[in-house]
């Protein structure tokens, strides 16, 4: 059957007395199941991803809205960068900025997860090779943009960076759907999947020509315009149509203890990303202003 073929299914990974177990949601969406007939009340759960990988992928600039925000030609081709599996973080946990870092961005997304292995898998064989979507968080810590070559392994790759959940969901059609992130419970980033550049499809088509998707395998689908920085004490949540919403807080770590390699910077190659067309607006205003002094 089609990960995009209803009837909706949701599954999901809880902690259960120190034990990993994946569960179901009760109709009414208070109660989670486990196999065995027990019940854990939902909003007390220690939710886990719901998904276990070997690699986590991600794609650059996909949404048309996000493009259009940094003034970037149309797209031939997706680029991507991984994240490692040590970022995973769940429903409910807690992003941690370091301290003497300012700019901790939030970006919406979907999460793609393999059901089946995949090497060579065609457009239109990919929605039989996954097990699901879930909401995704790919956080980024823009202090660190300056380094490691584009890669971004210190930008998106830090512990617990990687947020999914709350549960993996199949049997909704997502390219139907719409994202939205809130932040602290406003409307801050929304988009329809529509406006992908690069679907699912191919974006799994086209990695699995070269790498083999193994079960539990997460590939990350790209975020809508408007990624803005995150404050200690917010609460973030992403939301896509038929998925459900993520939920994380951010609090503030301490910095690490030492000061090998690479540190936090401030710069204009920072915030034009940290800021996006708000830092594009603000300096076409100070441009303005300037030439209409002289």
């Amino acid at each position: 059957m089609s990960v995009l073929d209803g009837p909706r299914r949701e599954v999901r990974r809880i902690l259960d007395g120190g034990t990993p177990q994946w569960v179901t949601v009760s109709e009414d969406g208070t109660e989670l199941l486990t196999a065995d007939g027990r019940r854990t009340p939902e909003a007390t759960a220690v939710h886990l991803p719901p998904a276990e990988p070997t690699k986590i992928i991600c794609v650059h600039l996909n949404y048309d809205s996000r493009r259009v925000e940094f003034r970037a030609k149309p797209l031939v081709t997706p680029t991507y960068f991984q994240k490692p599996t040590t970022t995973l973080n769940s429903h409910r946990g807690v992003l941690h900025r370091p301290a003497g870092c300012r700019y901790l961005n939030y970006e919406g997304e979907i999460a793609a997860v393999v059901g089946r292995p995949m090497r060579n898998v065609g457009r239109e064989d990919v929605w039989d090779h996954l097990a699901g979507f879930a909401c995704a968080n790919d956080v980024g810590q823009q202090d660190f943009r300056e380094t490691d070559a584009g890669s971004m392994l210190r930008v998106k790759g830090q512990d617990g960076f990687c947020p999914l959940g709350p549960g993996l969901v199949s049997g909704v059609d997502v390219r139907r759907s719409t994202l939205r992130t809130y932040l602290n419970g406003e409307v801050v980033q929304e988009g329809p999947v529509s406006d992908m550049t690069f679907g699912v499809d191919y974006l799994l088509a086209d990695l699995c020509r070269h790498i083999t998707f193994l079960p539990g395998d997460v590939v990350l689908t790209g975020t809508p315009a408007n990624s803005r920085p995150m404050e200690p004490g917010d609460v973030v949540e992403v939301e896509v149509d038929g998925l459900g919403r993520l939920t994380n807080s951010v609090a503030e770590a301490p910095a690490p203890s030492h000061e090998v390699g690479h540190q936090p910077t401030d710069g204009d190659a920072i915030t034009r990303v940290a800021l996006g067309g708000d830092w594009l607006a603000a300096r076409d205003a100070a441009r303005v202003a300037a030439e209409a002094g002289r």
